[in-house]
């Protein structure tokens, strides 16, 4: 996931002026009748989603046992600190490391999609959080340029990140295999993304009880959800087939550059961007 500067098309252009397609065109009878027969795979779809659901909530949970701290704009919190009286923390581990000048367009399109969510999540006991291995100084003029108004603290003077398997260290590099996704990956970059869940009983005990990684939180960008539906797709067709063909951070859609060729906010060698 690397930030070099890639030329692609200017702003817009996939989306307005896409390439023409040859599709069937058939009667309002026809059509009907292939819509009936999609419709009872999108319902059979709908409840094994249900039960796919039901067996995450079934996971069994881990006491967290060590005791994380975050630095934030008000000095120093705990992972407890970070539920804000709710029971249910969901953390976004956003790729934004050390001397990083932005974070990762990938962490950062995610995160465009909290913000609306926020009021209805934080009145039905979940907070979200993003946590990153920058230090907070460095987080907070990339999260003011974004306007985003969702918790956002450093794991910098803890093993957090490096625990949860999204940073790593100069060790790994040189040994070029790290832990992603619950499985050997080759060594990429020093941070990662991913978006972790956590539990905090009566008595104040913290609990992980699930972590998804690479494609597993993509159910979190609505924005899919919505090109889903429309006779284009999603539109990635290169150079690199994923949203790093046309995704921006929400303020640079107006430039002819995209400053990230991997969704993240440094290169491959982990450096911040140029």
């Amino acid at each position: 996931m690397s930030t070099r500067s890639t030329d692609l098309p200017a702003r817009n252009t996939i989306a307005i002026h896409p390439e023409p397609r040859r599709h069937r065109v058939v009667s309002r009878q026809s059509w009907l009748k292939a819509r009936m027969a999609l419709l009872e795979q999108e319902k059979d779809l709908t409840h094994r989603r249900d039960r796919l659901n039901a067996k995450r909530r079934e996971l069994p949970w881990v006491r967290v046992e060590k005791s994380y701290v975050f630095e934030g704009p008000d000095g120093r919190l705990t992972l407890a600190d970070l539920f804000d009286g709710r029971s249910q923390l969901i953390v976004q581990h956003f790729m934004l490391g050390p001397g990083w000048v932005e974070g990762c367009v990938g962490c950062s399109f995610l995160s465009d999609h909290i913000e609306g969510a926020r009021v209805h999540l934080e009145n039905h006991g979940v907070t979200v959080a993003a946590i990153s291995r920058a230090p907070w100084p460095e987080i907070a003029p990339f999260k003011a340029r974004m306007g985003w108004r969702f918790p956002w603290v450093s794991s910098c003077h803890s093993d957090f990140n490096f625990d949860y398997h999204v940073s790593y260290t100069a060790e790994d590099r040189a040994r070029g295999v790290v832990e992603y996704n619950y499985q050997p990956a080759p060594y990429m970059i020093e941070e990662l993304g991913g978006t972790s869940v956590f539990y905090k009983g009566p008595d104040n005990v913290v609990y992980h009880t699930y972590s998804c990684f690479a494609r597993g939180d993509e159910l979190l960008l609505n924005t899919y959800n919505f090109l889903d539906l429309t006779p284009l797709g999603r539109n990635e067709n290169g150079p690199s087939f994923d949203l790093t063909d046309w995704v921006r951070h929400h303020d640079r859609y107006e430039e002819t550059r995209h400053g990230a060729d991997c969704a993240c906010g440094g290169n491959h060698q982990g450096r911040p961007p140029s």
